[in-house]
This record gives structure tokens, C-alpha cells and sequence, in this order.
């Protein structure tokens, strides 16, 4: 019997709090919304992946709103350049300081038979923070969670798209519902008012779901947007599955926090809703 592969923490005491008590707490003041309203069943999400103090308010408003199932597929960028260019982990599971997440190794499976471009690498996942830092909200919300990470280090956009196929593909012929979390901050360290602007030309796209557009336009504007490849990626997924529209649930900017409205990295939170 082989031993259970364990991934631990990269971020654990920066990004977010070590003590889960503390994390947990933390969690629960960003989960905690003005109107709360009946969580909503959804397909796809886009949400930031700052650390806590700058962009949980807009992680904890979409997941909030969120109906959380049992297994979620997190999308994320690939910041440490290290690994394949589609980076998927099929086994083991990885630890947060609320527990480990078991990782489905049937899903994972059945996404590498449908998409020949995602390769088995752990090491584009070693160092990356941005898949980690959404597992505690999602195990607040979901204390039975399994899940699915791929690290995307590719902008093509045909690569893309045919990740984005291959995942409607699979998550169609599953019996349960799977929720796709794209991983993303907006454009980084320009002064507020450029970011913004530059931001909502991004979105715009988005809220069409219109996965071309977005590419396009990040790539050809100069937005610096880290995650528009796990975006384009899980708009192409949730339009072939069905989706009609997007909705822009909080968007915010680092100098909301520390005022310094110089050099900002944005963050946008957007839900696909099912239906």
C-alpha cells in the first residue's frame, strides 16, 4: 500500500492565517454579508487570490453566495514558472490548517483521458498560492469537500478553449453537480484609476461570457490580469454547459485597503450562475 501523497501549505501565515481558529474566525467576517440572501446553484466562478487582508472581502462575497458542492475544479495561473504548461494533480490530497481536502482521483482522471494537454506535475503546484488560498473558504462552506487543481501556464488560446471543451465534457457525464473556481486578480501595479479602467474592459467581456473577447482583450490591452487563462477556460466550460449569463458580484481595488492609490492590483468577483 502506497502512502498517501500529501501536499502541505506554501502560503499558510502570509497569504492567510496559520492558527485555524484565527483562519477560521477570518473566514467567517468575510462570509458575513450585508443581505444575505439564499445561496444561488452555480457553475463556474471567478474570485482573487491576494492575501486575506486585501482580496477576501471578494472571495468571501462570491462564495457566500455560492451553493458549494462536494467537488469543485480550482483553475489557477502558474506564478512560479515551474512545471508543465497544464498542470494537473490526480492524487493524494492537500493540507490546509482546516484539514486536508482529499483530491477526486476519478475526476481527475476522467479530465486527463478527455484533455491529452493536462500533464500530471506536482511541481507547478509546490510553490503556488493561488489554488491554496481558496481551500479554507471552501471547506467553511463545504465540510465535505473533494476537489480537482490545474495550474494553467499557457495564454494560447486554442490550448484553452480545448481545456475549457474537455471540462464541460466530464463534468456532463457526471451524476453531480461540480462547481469550476477560476482563480484570478485583475490588472497589477498600476495607479487605481488605470487599473480600474482597464478592469472593467475585462470584465465587460466576462459578463458575456464571451471567452474569445476576453482573451483578446487582455492580451491586446495590456492588462495584466494573471488568471484570464483559467477565466477563458472556465467561460468555455460553463457556456457549453449551458450558462447564460455572468454577474459581477463585488469588485475592489488593494487601495481600498491601504489607501496607497498609486500602485493597485484589482480584484473582480463573478459567479456563473446554473440557470
Amino acid at each position: 500500500m502506497t502512502a498517501t501523497l500529501v501536499r502541505h501549505p506554501a502560503v499558510a501565515g502570509r497569504f492567510y492565517p496559520r492558527d485555524p481558529e484565527v483562519l477560521r474566525e477570518e473566514i467567517g467576517s468575510y462570509l458575513a454579508q450585508p443581505t444575505k440572501q439564499k445561496p444561488i446553484s452555480a457553475l463556474g466562478c471567478i474570485v482573487p487570490h491576494a492575501g486575506y487582508m486585501y482580496s477576501g472581502h471578494v472571495a468571501g462575497a462570491v462564495f457566500a453566495a455560492l451553493e458549494i458542492p462536494e467537488l469543485c475544479l480550482i483553475l489557477c495561473p502558474n506564478h512560479t514558472g515551474m512545471g508543465r504548461p497544464l498542470a494537473i494533480v490526480s492524487e493524494g490530497s492537500w493540507e490546509t490548517p482546516l484539514g486536508d481536502v482529499p483530491i477526486d482521483g476519478e475526476f481527475a482522471a476522467n479530465l486527463k483521458r478527455t484533455c491529452p494537454l493536462l500533464q500530471e506535475d506536482t511541481a507547478a503546484h509546490r510553490n503556488e498560492h493561488a489554488a491554496e488560498v481558496e481551500l479554507p473558504f471552501l471547506q467553511v462552506l463545504q465540510p465535505h469537500l473533494k476537489f480537482v487543481p490545474i495550474a494553467v501556464g499557457t495564454s494560447q488560446f486554442g490550448a484553452l478553449e480545448q481545456l475549457g471543451i474537455a471540462i464541460a465534457d466530464v463534468i456532463a457525464a457526471q451524476n453531480s453537480r461540480v462547481l469550476i473556481v477560476a482563480s484570478s486578480d485583475m490588472n497589477h501595479y498600476e495607479s487605481d484609476a488605470i487599473t480600474r479602467a482597464k478592469d472593467h474592459r475585462a470584465i465587460e467581456p466576462i459578463l458575456r461570457l464571451d471567452a474569445r473577447a476576453l482573451h483578446d482583450t487582455v492580451t491586446q490591452e495590456d492588462i495584466s490580469m494573471c488568471g484570464f487563462g483559467p477565466a477563458v477556460a472556465m467561460l468555455t466550460a460553463t457556456k457549453k454547459l449551458g450558462a447564460s449569463r455572468a454577474e459581477l458580484v463585488k469588485y475592489a481595488t488593494s487601495g481600498d485597503i491601504s489607501n496607497d492609490r498609486d500602485l493597485v492590483v484589482g480584484y473582480a468577483g463573478i459567479i456563473v450562475p446554473a440557470s
